[in-house]
């Protein structure tokens, strides 16, 4: 999208609303005459076409114009940016570094790194110090990689211009601390949580990032077959009971739990929910922050909501015996809660129910459905390779009872991805819904294997899922055996 010669600054197009593409002046709706007079002269007169856009057109037209050279940009610009050393002088210049906005070297290296993960579409951005330097990575699809190592580079400043900006405390150096930064790129709103941990070599700060206006997937978006969306629906509709997403961190559960939020009626229902941190804005729905260190815990949050008259209660993670009780009396009252617990496989979210000291009755009483799920990395579609299946690939197929495929594919690399070989993440759901014949058993206390066969077939299980994917040429079967497993 246009070139960069006559290319106006990022910061003068962002304050005076006006985009120079080619010959072609965009402009927002609060554009200035002298951004307007400033893009006309580089654009030189003959043949300029000028084009009025809204806010949110010209934000978005913004964020894409500056997205691919920024991101060179500060490829090139990041290992020629050299630092002072000397204690005395950052001691000088410390109001400079943490406090204005300025074009100190460490501002500039924490902004470069902030807008490299996002541009990335990074989940985390780590910032290491070891014996020798440090280190940052940050983790895209669900793999960590390698953003800088360097020894050349104030450790402390960087560690401390992060915190400053997270409103963490910087002379406390010995105690783990969280906070949050609120960025902006482009129009595009960046909500940041920080962790930062003492270690042997300085503190190491973790960044998860939350990219606000990518906005909430569609169902259809999500990966789910005809069958898994229409069981979804029917979960949503429910008038009352417990409805769980189970899997590691970094799986989706939230996305899965916020798509079941979209699909339940907000003019007739009141839906209210209990999180940490509020991940995205959801319209017409009431949020509430858990703040653990003011005794705003699930467990209080949850209780607080019960007296707000909700319909469809959203409690981001049962975590503790205490809120694993308070939702199953608010879902025997009459209300329909969705909530996301850590556990292996949907009938696995039953027996960690147990160990959390839920009753066996009560379980079957209140449980309506659980999903477990996993992401996988989807092949790119340009490089991937086709084998024939090996003896070894063809007894997982085998030992599920599933068709053994003609052709699997595994990753290459190339130009278009990277060359990592994958394009993306798509997820893989086990679903189960808590009929009589699956209530009866919970009832009674049977085991986890004894479910599992009563309510899923081989081709529904995650490993099942799995395997029909890997079948279908989505992804590559040691990816999926990576990611699910397969015990034999």
């Amino acid at each position: 999208m246009g070139t960069s010669h006559n290319r106006l600054p990022f910061k003068f197009a962002q304050d005076h609303q006006v985009l120079l593409d080619g010959t072609r002046i965009l402009a927002g709706p609060a554009a200035s005459a002298l951004g307007i007079k400033e893009a006309q002269r580089r654009a030189g007169l003959a043949g300029v076409s000028f084009q009025q856009l809204a806010q949110s057109e010209f934000e978005a037209a913004l964020a894409k114009f500056y997205d691919g050279s920024e991101a060179e940009q500060d490829a090139a610009a990041g290992d020629e940016l050299s630092f002072d050393l000397e204690e005395a002088a950052f001691a000088s210049r410390q109001r400079d570094l943490l406090d204005e906005p300025g074009d100190a070297p460490v501002i500039q290296l924490v902004n470069r790194l902030l807008r490299k993960a996002v541009l990335s579409n990074a989940s985390d951005l780590h910032v290491e110090p070891h014996e020798h330097g440090l280190r940052v990575r940050m983790r895209v699809d669900g793999f960590l990689q390698e953003v800088m190592d360097r020894a050349d580079v104030p450790v402390k400043r960087i560690v401390s211009r992060l915190k400053v900006m997270a409103g963490l405390d910087i002379s406390e150096t010995r105690l783990p601390q969280d906070g949050r930064i609120a960025l902006s790129l482009g129009g595009r709103m960046i909500d940041t949580r920080v962790s930062s941990l003492p270690g042997h070599y300085g503190e190491r700060v973790v960044l998860r990032i939350l990219d606000r206006s990518a906005g909430l997937m569609p169902l259809a978006d999500l990966g789910l077959s005809q069958k898994q969306e229409a069981l979804l629906q029917r979960m949503a509709s429910l008038p009352n009971g417990i409805i769980l997403a189970t899997g590691p961190t970094g799986a989706g559960k939230t996305t899965t739990l916020y798509s079941l939020l979209q699909l339940a009626d907000h003019e007739e229902h009141n839906i209210v929910t209990v999180e940490d941190p509020i991940e995205y804005d959801l319209p017409g729905i009431s949020q509430s922050q858990i703040n653990a260190d003011i005794g705003m815990t699930f467990a209080a949050g949850l209780r607080a909501t019960l007296r707000q008259d909700p319909d469809v209660i959203l409690v981001g993670e049962i975590r503790d015996p205490e809120t694993a009780s308070t939702a199953a009396q608010a879902a025997l009252t009459g209300h329909l809660v969705f909530s996301s617990l850590h556990a292996n496989s949907s009938v696995g979210a039953i027996v960690r129910l147990r160990d959390l000291g839920v009753d066996n009755f009560l379980i079957a009483a209140t449980m309506r459905g659980v999903i477990a799920q996993r992401l996988l990395r989807r092949l790119c579609q340009k490089c991937c390779t086709p084998h024939t299946p090996t003896s070894d690939d063809t007894s997982h197929f085998t030992r599920h009872g599933l068709p053994i495929p003609d052709i699997l594919y595994e990753p290459a690399g190339c130009e278009a991805c990277a060359g990592t070989g994958h394009a993306g993440r798509m997820g893989i759901f086990e679903m189960v819904e808590i009929g009589e014949t699956l209530r009866a058993a919970i009832d009674r206390a049977a085991t986890e294997t004894e479910m599992t066969s009563l309510s899923l077939s081989a081709g529904e299980t995650l490993i099942g899922q799995g395997l029909l994917a890997a079948s279908a040429g989505d992804v590559s079967l040691s990816e999926t055996l990576r990611v699910v497993g397969d015990v034999a």
